[in-house]
């Protein structure tokens, strides 16, 4: 059976117990096995943090896992959580199969932009636009960074948006049970 590393911010959620077992019951449900970060014991050395001997322990999961599955969702700004930005890169060095997902399907440079503290996009889909520092924003009409999308995109993964209810913005499952599916069908 595939072992699936589950990454994203679902661990900050309020039970993320709760929303990793329900991510571990669809993976089952398709034939996968998925690794939720905080199923490990986590045991700490003498000379080592608690969050160093996590970051352990998530990454000894993506060495394990054949397939990582990130939950890109907007997290804490425009972009995805750092932490799981982290872990799809790590997979992808390490040659996994990468798929992602996003609950927000606005672009990455709409979203940057709002952040700034601007309103409206310009009209103009080609204007250089500008944070309030006067630093360049990305405008390539993607969902999140180009190394995200791209490195997803170059190891031949998948990667879906939807638009969740706001409520339901890191708790729906519905992209994340499509990934499951394509997935099934490629292995």
């Amino acid at each position: 059976m595939k072992k699936i590393y589950l990454a994203g911010p679902d661990v900050f959620l309020p039970d993320p117990h709760a929303a990793g077992a329900a991510k571990k019951h669809l993976c089952q449900q398709y034939g996968f096995d998925g690794l939720f970060p905080i199923d490990s014991e986590i045991s700490v050395a003498d000379d080592e943090s608690l969050a160093f001997a996590i970051s352990r322990e998530n990454e000894a999961l993506i060495h394990q896992a054949d397939i990582i599955i990130a939950n890109l969702t907007p997290f804490r700004g425009p972009s995805a959580d750092a932490g799981t930005v982290y872990e799809l890169g790590l997979a992808r060095g390490l040659g996994k199969v990468l798929a992602g997902y996003s609950n927000v399907s606005t672009p990455f440079t709409e979203r940057s932009w709002q952040h700034s503290g601007h309103g409206a996009m310009p009209e103009d889909s080609d204007a250089h636009l500008t944070d309030r520092d006067g630093l360049t924003i990305e405008n390539f009409g993607l969902h999140d960074n180009l190394m995200l999308e791209g490195g997803i995109y170059l190891a031949n993964g998948i990667f879906i948006t939807c638009d969740a209810p706001p409520e339901q913005r890191y708790t729906d499952l519905s992209a994340f049970e499509q990934i499951l599916k394509q997935l099934a069908e490629r292995i």
